[in-house]
């Protein structure tokens, strides 16, 4: 049977007669027998250089070394990820094509017409690392606290506004989940990208922003803008010392972005399972937290089912803020 397995008519042949059987389960475990059995593509959504890129390089290596098989990064930017999704829908689903994307899965289909199920029609393997947002403000602005912020916004509804990089994106709903749940009425002003939010809200313009870490880092450090609070469930490594939004006084405003992997689902289950097992494997290595804790991103190691419930229970969360926020791309 070994050597039938390496071409994909007989692996197709085999399958249908498997299935045929009723042995699909037969089927799967024969898949991950033999998995990989040639290059592994994970296509990215992302362009190269962001922290999903870099990322999803980093554990790519990891990958490679542990399978024996070119793990290859293809980034296909393009309409909200659409363009990524795609190309693994045009691939087998062997487990060889693998998607790299981050939460705006669970936000694009909810505000865009899109031509696959965020559920229906994927697997998770596991988020590979959460990266955190932190709300920033200029310090010459006197907001000192979270609480500051939110005393200043309710003694005058409409007077303050912050800085997104673009509707629907993680900047917005950090922001839109914040507004909500500290009930406050406060002005959304988008830009293109970060380094303009950030040039704004460092220029006075914008009062507050939910800037990706990375990205503020510099000017933190140089004094520029001043960190309120972390938008993640845990403190970041990079600063200890500032707290997160519930530790600030506004529990439930906490948004996780996160990068992750996955596959169609129709790929076979076992080897949905392996990819999971060798992933949370390197995701484990010093080197790989490493090079999360330099872009502020900490693991994020979950099972294929935790990942896909947590998928669901997204989309039902960013479906409310959406709806409560009134958000609109167009």
């Amino acid at each position: 049977m070994n050597q039938l397995l390496p071409t994909n008519q007989n692996r197709r042949l085999l399958a249908q007669a498997l299935a045929l059987l009723g042995l699909t389960g037969a089927w799967s475990s024969v898949c991950a027998q033999t998995f990989p059995s040639r290059a592994i593509r994970l296509i990215s959504g992302a362009s190269a250089g962001s922290a999903s890129d870099i990322i999803g390089r980093a554990v790519g290596e990891k990958l490679q070394a542990e399978f024996g098989q070119n793990v290859l990064m293809e980034n296909r930017v393009g309409a909200g990820g659409s363009v990524a999704i795609q190309a693994l829908q045009a691939a087998p689903a062997d487990g060889h094509t693998i998607f790299v994307y981050t939460s705006a899965h669970t936000v694009v289909p909810l505000l865009s017409k899109v031509n696959f199920d965020p559920v229906r029609d994927f697997s998770g393997i596991t988020p590979l690392a959460v990266v955190p947002n932190v709300m920033v403000v200029n310090p010459g602005r006197g907001f000192r606290s979270v609480k500051d912020v939110i005393d200043a916004a309710k003694l005058k509804p409409g007077s303050l506004n912050f800085a997104s990089v673009g509707a629907g994106s993680s900047t917005h709903m950090s922001a839109e989940k914040f507004k909500a749940a500290a009930g406050i009425d406060t002005v959304h002003v988008p830009f293109k990208g970060s380094p303009e939010a950030i040039n704004e809200t460092m220029a006075g313009r914008i009062d507050y922003f939910f800037a990706p870490l990375v990205s503020a880092l510099p000017m933190i450090k140089a004094g520029r803008l001043l960190p309120l609070a972390v938008g993640t469930q845990k403190r970041s490594s990079l600063l200890p010392d500032v707290p997160t939004l519930t530790e600030a006084g506004v529990p439930g405003a906490d948004y996780v972005f996160w990068i992750g992997m996955l596959v169609t689902s129709k790929t076979p289950r076992d080897v949905v399972q392996k990819i999971n097992q060798y992933t949370l494997k390197a995701l484990q290595t010093p080197e790989i937290r490493e090079r999360l804790a330099a872009l502020g991103a900490e693991p994020m190691p979950l099972s294929p089912e935790q990942f896909d419930t947590m998928i669901r229970d997204e989309l039902t969360v960013n479906a409310n803020i959406i709806k409560t926020a009134g958000i609109r791309t167009e």
